[in-house]
């Protein structure tokens, strides 16, 4: 069973630079979530035990809320958060795309620079207190979650090439 979705993506962007869109808000609100989604912050509190806490709202859907708790932050090589989906006020709930959906993720993003660029690599794992449904709904959702990432990947991609001219 898969237990984990590794992604890795090559930015032309210095590692300070990548990290630094990852752990301030005024650069994550520009190129965070699905493309073409209205993005909100409600909390940003990037250090280890701080919080960050947002909407995202399709065009013709309803408005799903995020929270992120750090784990971990490393400047600028390395960021640990666990992930799920929450209500406005920051509850766990539900993915409302999938009830056995894990609870809660685990995700770890590594980042290292050679010649200029810096590569990136994100592992995104079920929390140890995945039921076995989840962990297979899990398994069986890893296209969902390369997709979902490597989208996301791209639309900073796109933000770097703007910030670097």
């Amino acid at each position: 069973m898969i237990t984990q979705v590794e992604i890795t993506h090559t930015f032309n962007a210095t590692r300070e630079l990548v990290f630094r869109s990852f752990t301030e808000s005024e650069h994550l609100q520009n190129w965070w979530g699905p493309k073409e989604w209205t993005f909100h912050v409600a909390k940003a509190d990037f250090r280890p035990g701080g919080v960050f806490h947002y909407s995202q709202n399709p065009a013709d859907g309803d408005v799903m809320w995020v929270k992120f708790i750090y784990n971990e932050m490393i400047t600028p090589e390395r960021v640990v958060y666990t992930s799920y989906f929450s209500d406005e006020d920051g509850n766990i709930v539900r993915a409302p795309f999938n009830e056995n959906w894990p609870l809660e993720t685990l995700n770890t993003l590594t980042f290292t620079e050679n010649g200029g660029k810096t590569t990136l690599t994100a592992i995104v794992a079920p929390a140890a207190s995945a039921t076995e449904e989840e962990l297979k709904t899990f398994g069986e959702s890893q296209v969902m979650v390369h997709e979902g990432f490597s989208g996301t990947f791209n639309q900073l991609e796109d933000y770097l090439s703007k910030e670097l001219k």
